[in-house]
């Protein structure tokens, strides 16, 4: 274990998940940590869409890649996504989305891990203001991705392809990503009609941006279209459901299995952009596992009129450069005051930890 410092000290760490090459702080955010007295290192990481060599010119540490559990005792350990599984107790203060505290599988073990080293999980969806309103979140190109992902799930049931997408990979940028799907949808006389529930917040302004980039007709539904509770029937005559709201006790049943049962089905892709299906909250309950890159679809029907499911929880990683600049620009005002973690937007994530440890 390396000595401590007296500055606040920021390691960036590697991402473990695969195809995972978003960062949650790009160069020119750490140098504002950096100019405010902070200090930052960075794994090495050659599959991170930024490279390295861009921190190391605005001032970080550069060090081996993976080497976070050698970290001093005080540094903050900041990732995106889920650390990998295993055993090891966890002493750092680690920053990552942990999809821990809704009953996730698993989270019993994380957050023991945590427990026995006597570390601690400030939870990057649990970062809110006074309001309780998230701080940072990529939720706008979740949504965007979660889109064009759907439409080429549809493009690929109408060429006849099976399964209807067998990969998914990420894109250099937003242009590179529209000039393919455009090129995809030319094949065919007839374009999907969308809708998008959640339009209003960030996840569904991209799903809706996504869609009038490619000029489909987009139908934008909130809490005002879904506060009857249901059932939904406009949604069966779209083409394809973009789900953006986010999984909890009140959220209503999109779609069921006796909704997909009519006779004048016109939806055949479902794109769940909120990614909840193991929870006993997930408004679409035809599907309960999530879906990859490498396997992004779920069939829920086959034959002449399928529904496929896509659901992968880390959407962005399809534009991940877009994604993470948009992001650390967010995360870095609150990351300017880390200085005092038990206060603020800080405190308020500590207590979110403190609250579920106590469940265990």
């Amino acid at each position: 274990m390396t000595v401590a410092s007296d500055k606040t000290h920021i390691w960036v760490r590697t991402e473990h998940k695969a195809h995972e090459k978003r960062v949650a702080l790009v160069p020119a955010d750490a140098k504002k940590l950096l100019d405010a007295g902070y200090r930052i290192s960075v794994e090495r990481n050659p599959l991170r869409s930024i490279a390295t060599e861009d921190y190391l010119a605005v001032g970080c540490d550069i060090v081996d890649e993976g080497s976070w559990p050698d970290a001093p005792e005080d540094a903050f350990i900041l990732g995106v996504k889920e650390l990998p599984e295993g055993e090891s107790d966890l002493t750092h203060r680690h920053i990552y989305f942990g999809h821990v505290y809704k009953d996730q599988p698993g989270w019993q073990h994380t957050l023991g891990r945590f427990v026995s080293g006597k570390g601690t999980l400030y939870d990057l969806e649990c970062l809110v203001d006074e309001t309780g309103r998230r701080v940072a979140a990529f939720g706008y190109w979740a949504g965007f991705a979660g889109a064009a992902a759907a439409v080429k799930v549809w493009c690929g049931q109408k060429a006849g392809n099976k399964p209807a997408l067998d990969k998914l990979g990420d894109y250099p940028n937003v242009d590179a990503l529209l000039s393919e799907l455009n090129s995809e949808l030319s094949a065919f006389e007839e374009k999907p009609n969308m809708i998008v529930i959640g339009a209003l917040g960030r996840s569904g302004s991209g799903a809706v941006d996504l869609g009038e980039r490619l000029k489909l007709d987009v139908t934008r539904w909130d809490m005002n279209e879904t506060k009857s509770g249901g059932p939904f029937p406009e949604i069966q005559q779209h083409s394809i459901f973009v789900n953006c709201i986010l999984a909890n006790k009140n959220c209503p049943r999109f779609v069921t299995h006796d909704d997909i049962t009519i006779n004048n089905r016109k939806l055949s892709v479902i794109s769940d952009v909120s990614c909840d299906p193991e929870s006993v909250y997930n408004p679409i309950p035809v599907y309960n596992k999530s879906t990859t890159f490498d396997n992004p679809i779920v069939s829920v029907i086959d034959g002449n009129n399928p529904l496929d499911v896509t659901a992968i929880d880390h959407l962005p990683s399809m534009l991940p450069r877009e994604a993470s600049e948009d992001y650390s620009s967010q995360l870095v005002k609150a990351l300017l005051e880390l200085d005092q973690p038990e206060k603020g937007i800080w405190g308020r994530a500590l207590d979110e930890f403190n609250k579920n440890i106590a469940r265990l």
